[in-house]
């Protein structure tokens, strides 16, 4: 059992619940209930319980995480349910428009602890990387390759930040201390790399630009983790809007499963938003290891790839353990 100082309806009982949460909570369930009304529930829920399981999970990880509620769909749906990579990326901007924006409300009602200018100038390359990778990136990335990089890019980021943290008198922040111009241009730059990777997944902005933070900031993982929850929430916004009403691109499973998990997402992205602002810094790291970890394993478990894309996926540990260990190495003050 969670102490009352853990226990978020004891919290949010003595405390005021923000309010912005409050009405986007009722906006949604409401949009939700008037919309189910005209359909078979029943039907729907017999198809699609399989992503509605997922996403109670995904969510939870979506809140308390640096990893969207994508960086669990995307390998469960796509490498266990063999839903196509375009359905699980166009999904999870969807989804995540519902957990994570909740999940953001709730973080920024309850004053939890976030970095400004890293959501700031983050949000500012991420947007420009987004559209750029929407048109230009995604439509050259074969389903395959999409699943394998996903999954060897953020195991090497785990590994560096595991060896960061298990040095003694490792010195974490609060904020980007002696914020400066060239700060300011890494940031956007990180930003748009995140957006692009963002547009082949549905996810990747939060991690990618959370391991800058986290490794070459040194800004705490408790304050890190809420901050990139904002900033995917502007991204996965945006992103949404691109498919859904420009490209015109969004399937109907997708939307099946959004209608399926939207009143489930809406209550555990922000639970999970609240129970990592309540754990410690390390014990949120030991939580995302074990994440990347076992979408790793799984994927090569699922995929069995081929001595070449197991090769591909070594270049792209190497090189990813490559650069995280030389941000690590540069420790900027």
């Amino acid at each position: 059992m969670l102490s009352h100082k853990y226990n978020f309806f004891h919290y949010i009982a003595m405390k005021k619940l923000p309010v912005f949460y409050l009405v986007f909570l009722t906006m949604v369930l409401i949009s939700w209930l008037l919309y189910v009304r005209n359909i078979d529930l029943l039907a729907l829920y017999s198809k699609q319980w399989p992503a509605t399981l997922t996403m109670i999970f995904g969510s939870f990880v979506a809140g308390s995480s640096p990893e969207g509620s994508a960086a669990v769909a995307y390998p469960v749906f796509t490498l266990l349910l063999n839903i196509p990579p375009a359905v699980a990326r166009n999904f999870a901007f969807a989804i995540q428009s519902i957990g994570m924006v909740g999940a953001s409300l709730l973080i920024l009602g309850l004053r939890i602890k976030v970095e400004w200018n890293y959501i700031r100038f983050v949000t500012l390359g991420g947007i420009a990387g987004l559209i750029f990778g929407t048109y230009k990136i995604a439509p050259l990335i074969s389903p395959v390759m999409a699943k394998l990089f996903f999954v060897s890019l953020w195991l090497s980021f785990g590994i560096i930040l595991w060896l960061e943290n298990r040095r003694a008198n490792r010195q974490v922040f609060e904020e980007i201390m002696n914020l400066s111009r060239s700060d300011k241009i890494r940031l956007v730059i990180f930003g748009f790399v995140g957006g692009g990777i963002s547009s082949i997944f549905g996810t990747g902005i939060n991690i990618f630009t959370y391991c800058l933070m986290t490794i070459y900031y040194r800004v705490s993982e408790k304050v890190a983790t809420p901050s990139s929850v904002i900033i995917m929430s502007i991204e996965v916004i945006i992103g949404f809007f691109l498919h859904a009403r420009l490209l015109k691109d969004f399937q109907p499973l997708a939307f099946d499963m959004w209608i399926a998990c939207v009143p489930f997402v809406i209550f555990f992205a922000p639970l999970g938003a609240f129970v990592i602002s309540r754990l410690p810094r390390r014990r949120i790291a030991q939580i995302l290891y074990s994440i990347l970890i076992l979408q790793f394993f799984g994927a090569m478990w699922v995929i069995r790839p081929s001595a070449i894309k197991l090769m591909i996926c070594a270049v792209v540990l190497a090189a990813g353990l490559g650069i995280f260990s030389y941000l690590a190495k540069l420790r900027r003050v």
